[in-house]
């Protein structure tokens, strides 16, 4: 059976990304209604309100999970709450998940933590990570400065570990989907995909400029600076890559990128599949294209190998 779907609960190994503020229940549980699972975000550091979200997911009896970015937490409130609702799958990211571990699973919950390099997936497995995810830079959002594609990334982490691998970064569909799972990846994370979904709550300016997006369409920014991002081409991100840095405060606006649709009040994150996405969909539409996608390519594969041709 597949390790994802069995440490999750969802019908479908695929998982919506906690992207702050946006991965709240309207999204969630959309993704989790259409068999993928919905995860609940709290970097936004909102903490009763994200408290409440998880109370949500709760009481509708759908397959979720929770993000713990130990960087961004202010306290351990956030843990605390977790150990003690019943949430059974928690992903962690931002930070070393050493001293979340064993509160974690002491609480009987399944741990995947977010890795960017082969050197941190292999710590996280020795300290007890239940499976990780895999975050190419294709992904949007806070990355890694040194640059490793998710297709690689997978295959360096697969020669070394046995855990359950989530292949995160450039997937939109099923296409990314198969590839993922023929170079070890058992699930696959869609953030910028489900950004773009017809119950994401971003502003509809937000959900074009993706669209609109090509697949040259994203930058790196601050690649020698804390933190490194992926986000949409803009006037303000262009002239962010072209300093090199970024202001401390850069970020400040960012909800009014996404709820006002104010693409030049922060820099937008996106990842690359916004090169890929062309219409808003809903997540049941998202979900289920995947899947077939996913279901048409790997039969075409697998009659290929039954009949040992390459076409």
């Amino acid at each position: 059976m597949n390790r994802v779907l069995a440490h999750t609960g969802a019908r479908y190994p695929i998982i919506q990304a906690p992207m702050g503020w946006i991965a709240r229940f309207p999204l969630a549980s959309a993704v989790s209604r259409a068999g993928g699972l919905g995860i609940i975000e709290t970097s936004s550091a909102e903490t009763e309100a994200c408290k409440a979200e998880v109370l949500k997911m709760k009481a509708a009896g759908l397959p979720f999970g929770v993000n713990l970015p130990i960087r961004f937490l202010k306290d351990d409130a956030m843990l605390r709450f977790v150990c003690d609702s019943g949430v059974r799958f928690v992903t962690t990211s931002a930070g070393s998940p050493a001293k979340f571990i064993a509160p974690l699973k002491s609480a009987g919950i399944v741990v995947y933590h977010a890795v960017p390099t082969l050197d941190t997936a292999l710590k996280c497995v020795d300290a007890g990570v239940d499976g990780l995810v895999v975050e190419g830079a294709e992904g949007g959002g806070f990355k890694n400065p040194e640059e490793v594609s998710t297709l690689v990334l997978l295959q360096a982490i697969r020669e070394r570990v046995d855990v359950p691998l989530v292949a995160a970064g450039g997937i939109c569909d099923g296409r990314g989907m198969a590839a993922a799972f023929a170079v070890g990846a058992e699930a696959i994370q869609m953030g910028t995909r489900f950004v773009c979904s017809a119950e994401s709550p971003v502003h509809l300016g937000y959900k074009q400029a993706i669209v609109q997006a090509e697949a040259t369409g994203t930058l790196m920014l601050n690649k020698k600076g804390t933190p490194c991002i992926r986000a949409l081409k803009s006037q303000r991100t262009q002239a962010i890559y072209e300093a090199g840095v970024m202001a401390p405060d850069a970020l400040k606006g960012i909800k009014q990128v996404y709820f006002d649709g104010d693409m030049e009040a922060a820099p937008a994150l996106a990842g690359q599949s916004a090169g890929l996405i062309h219409e808003i969909r809903s997540a049941q539409e998202i979900i289920d294209e995947t899947v077939r996608q996913f279901f048409d390519i790997t039969s075409r594969l697998g009659a290929l190998a039954s009949a040992r041709q390459f076409g």
